[in-house]
């Protein structure tokens, strides 16, 4: 397995296929790189190479107790970038990644970064407060930790049911990827995931996302009911100077999985219009 270790002691696990230019892929809570098989595959059979890392407290990388907040987070994934020495690279975030890649860009700069794409993502802010009204009570996010505290098993599984859409009327629901998540989960570390919850719903990104000076596009489904669009994806949009908003009728928070063609080809043109802007 390819792991580096970071000032801390912590070991990160990492996937790092093919060559060409970087697209470095950031995961969602609770998961791991794996989560982006679909994008990696495609991606890498078109002439890019496909960065992914476990974040810390997660999959195959170290079970931590501490450092599991966003600043920390970041400051991994800038580790990766340096060590890999990669330059020209697109960062792309699902969920809480995305927070990760605003952070990383607001602590770390962008001399690095090509491009920025947030799917599903978490910033500006996820929990509600007097600045932020349309967020989502606190009390959503406690009975979050609550659940994971008392059976983490059985939350993953039930969790899956929204996260993909598949407790909508009619939905063509696949055992296959709600198994594939269940495992992901279940690999990490009970306290890195019951604290990265306060992580990504408390952390605000505001500051982060008036830093990005790159092309960025924002992805979000209008049936996501992890990350309700109005407080992300179309707040991130409104705050990223010359960002594209894309927003996907019906599709859920997990939609680069349930509907991995069109997000793929989606952001392989959003990719090729940048450089073809850029050249």
């Amino acid at each position: 397995m390819s792991t580096f270790t970071v000032k801390d002691g912590v070991q990160i696990y990492y996937k790092d296929w093919g060559k060409g230019q970087p697209i470095v892929f950031s995961h969602g809570w609770p998961l791991s790189a794996d989560d982006w098989d679909g994008q990696m595959l495609f991606f890498g059979q078109r002439g890019y190479r496909v960065i992914a890392a476990d974040r810390r407290g997660h999959g195959r990388s170290t079970q931590t107790w501490d450092g599991n907040d966003m600043d920390t987070y970041a400051d991994d994934l800038a580790a990766l970038t340096e060590k890999l020495d990669l330059k020209n690279a697109i960062h792309v975030g699902h969920s809480t990644g995305g927070g990760e890649v605003a952070r990383y860009i607001g602590r770390h700069g962008s001399m690095r970064v090509a491009m920025a794409v947030l799917i599903s993502s978490v910033p500006p802010l996820m929990v509600k407060t007097e600045k932020n009204p349309i967020g989502l009570p606190i009390s959503v996010f406690d009975d979050l930790r609550a659940q994971l505290a008392a059976n983490r098993p059985q939350f993953y599984r039930d969790i899956t049911l929204p996260f993909y859409g598949y407790n909508r009327p009619g939905a063509k629901i696949s055992e296959g990827i709600r198994e594939h998540w269940w495992l992901q989960g279940m690999l990490g570390g009970v306290k890195a995931h019951y604290d990265c919850i306060k992580a990504f719903s408390e952390t605000d990104f505001t500051e982060d996302l008036k830093k990005f000076d790159v092309p960025t596009l924002v992805m979000h489904g209008d049936d996501d009911q992890i990350v309700p669009i109005d407080a992300a994806g179309r707040m991130s949009a409104k705050i990223v100077k010359g960002a594209v908003l894309k927003v996907y009728p019906g599709f859920p928070h997990g939609m680069p999985a349930t509907n991995a063609d069109q997000i793929n080809g989606d952001l392989l043109e959003f990719i090729q219009q940048s450089k073809q802007a850029a050249a």
